[in-house]
């Protein structure tokens, strides 16, 4: 628990990054504005330099594809196959954390790593495979396990857990059947340029970043970033009935991430409300 708690970048000061765990900057233009893919790979490979400079050997290097906690920064498609490259190059693996963008969620495909044309050597999932149901997955390259498997053994008490099994397979059917990640890429769009469309009357509105429905919003006072002012309007939100959460290392910008059926009516419903609360902040 220490361990996972130590790798995380979101859960507050409390717990620090572990000795062995080393940060990389979010992809975003300010932090590499020569290029994304060029900057965010150069940097794994500088965390790697500082790695070895103190006799650790990269064990794997692990992202949420679409950084939710960082801000939600999905463009452009394809900048982590050379961070992928670049770990593999030191002798670590690729581990994509899917519990947030999995699932058809970012629209044009199914898993988040798949905008970025890399396969994973690893990949974690966990709250919508189950919707609601409590439910967690890890899906392992053939080798990446093979030595682990023949020289270890391995027990889960809840492994195997027919009813969880039948609750994703469930799952499934209706992403499936109800077209769910077509909603979401359709929807999705249609939300982002509603927010854009909104930025051309609300000086409050900067930047809108977007995969399906997952969308980054940041919140501007005079031009900048405006932590107090987005927490002022996730709670007027909510006094309205919508929930919206804050994301990014200063909570800057709104993270919009809507049930996959939400509609087209639904939209309207956030942008409408949004429309009437940014002056009377």
């Amino acid at each position: 628990t220490l361990a996972t708690a130590e790798m995380s970048m979101s859960i507050g000061p409390a717990v620090a990054p572990g000795p062995t765990v080393f940060p990389i900057p979010a992809p975003s233009a300010e932090n590499y504005p020569n290029g994304v893919a060029e900057g965010f790979a150069a940097a794994v490979t500088a965390a790697c330099d500082r790695m070895a400079a103190q006799g650790i050997k990269p064990a794997l290097l692990i992202v949420d594809t679409i950084f939710s906690s960082d801000g939600v920064y999905p463009d452009p498609s394809g900048f982590l196959a050379p961070a992928a490259t670049a770990i593999r190059a030191r002798g670590g693996l690729f581990l994509a954390d899917e519990v947030q963008p999995g699932f058809g969620r970012t629209g044009s495909k199914f898993w988040g790593f798949q905008r970025h044309a890399v396969l994973p050597d690893m990949v974690s999932m966990g709250k919508p495979m189950g919707n609601g149901y409590p439910m967690a997955g890890l899906v392992l390259k053939p080798e990446t396990i093979a030595k682990f498997g023949a020289q270890a053994r391995y027990f889960n008490t809840f492994g195997g857990n027919a009813v969880a099994a039948a609750v994703g397979l469930a799952v499934l059917d209706v992403i499936r059947d109800e077209a769910l990640q077509r909603n979401a890429a359709t929807v999705g769009a249609a939300f982002a340029q509603g927010l854009r469309s909104l930025a051309q009357r609300h000086e409050t509105l900067g930047e809108t970043r977007s995969a399906g429905l997952f969308i980054g919003q940041t919140i501007l006072t005079d031009g900048q970033p405006d932590p107090a002012r987005t927490a002022r309007l996730v709670n007027a939100l909510r006094d309205h009935h919508i929930l919206i959460s804050s994301t990014g290392p200063k909570g800057d910008s709104l993270k919009i991430r809507p049930p996959l059926p939400f509609s087209l009516r639904d939209v309207d419903q956030v942008l409408t409300t949004l429309d009437r609360l940014l002056p009377t902040l």
